[in-house]
């Protein structure tokens, strides 16, 4: 089984600096769970276990219609209600950055981790998965907090404790949907920003036992397009839209990545249907945390205005 130690004098200032921002920042952003397959537990079909009414429901709000508004309103029972479900705790931890809220991001970090040590005790595998959390959300809390460069030392130490819980849960099921879902997250954002890492171990991953597939295709898509492989990463979010046809995200992921070719093969009508999709996107823009809907028109606008160059 292999570790992972890292030192910020054995990945460099300027490395360390771009790893912590992006793997604390981007995997929070993207969302590591997704829309229930099975009452009760979003990524298993054997052994299901019992989330609650609640959370399941906040899992729907967020991650089939992309409805943050709702899914905050499920989570407020969800936590009175279901009390000890780390991952109600891992699901207000993630809206809290989505919406900048870094307080309730430090208090629902804390949470995630008292829950996952507190699972240990009846499921020890999830147990060590919401522990693994739980300091990753510390980590992002700390970047946050203290910015890339003060911070990332602590941030790396969190990594470090995270990687640690996930090979416990992988020595306890290594097949697991829901720790291969995570830990493949976890690892493409690390290979897609260090020169010396392979993400291809991360996508095998995700290909052959993370679940839902909705979002173990999407993480691939994810992965694809920061490799510049634009076609493979189109057959995968296109396979994401398949199950969640509604998710707003999934148009803007799709957007990006049509832009991102278009402007390498030079296409204005790719570039065109990368307008069509930021479109899409932003037909959903009230249920969208505010800065996430800046950020999708800043990128259409963008967009737009290089078509208009190509135009001449």
């Amino acid at each position: 089984m292999t570790k992972r130690f890292y030192t910020p004098q054995s990945l460099g200032c300027a490395k360390l600096s771009k790893l912590a921002q992006r793997t604390f920042a981007a995997a929070i952003a993207l969302n590591l769970w997704v829309n229930p397959s099975l009452a009760g537990d979003p990524f298993r079909t054997n052994e299901p276990r019992n989330i609650g009414d609640n959370t399941e429901a906040a899992f729907k709000a967020v991650f089939q219609q992309g409805d943050y508004l709702a899914a905050e309103s499920y989570l407020q029972k969800a936590i009175s209600s279901e009390p000890n479900e780390p991952l109600a705790y891992a699901l207000k931890a993630s809206l809290a950055y989505a919406n900048k809220d870094f307080a309730t991001l430090d208090t629902y970090s804390k949470k995630t981790l008292a829950a996952g040590q507190k699972l240990i005790a009846t499921d020890q595998l999830r147990g060590n998965i919401y522990i693994a959390v739980g300091h990753f959300f510390e980590g992002a809390t700390i970047i946050t907090r203290d910015g890339t460069l003060r911070g990332a030392p602590q941030a790396l130490t969190r990594l470090r404790q995270v990687y640690q819980h996930l090979d416990r849960a992988e020595a306890i099921a290594p097949q697991d949907p829901e720790l291969n879902l995570l830990k493949g997250y976890m690892d493409l954002m690390l290979s897609v920003n260090l020169p010396f890492a392979n993400p291809d171990d991360a996508i095998a991953r995700l290909k052959t036992n993370a679940a839902p597939k909705y979002l173990a295709d999407r993480g691939i898509a994810l992965a694809y397009r920061d490799l510049k492989q634009y076609s493979q990463a189109l057959e995968y979010v296109n396979s994401a839209l398949k199950t969640t046809s509604d998710h707003p995200e999934l148009y803007y992921l799709k957007a990006q990545i049509l832009r991102e070719q278009g402007q390498k093969a030079k296409s204005q009508s790719i570039i065109q249907e990368a307008v069509v999709n930021f479109d899409k996107a932003l037909t959903k823009r009230s249920q969208l945390p505010a800065d996430l809907v800046r950020q999708i028109e800043r990128e259409r606008n963008n967009t737009v205005n290089h078509l208009n160059n190509l135009n001449g």
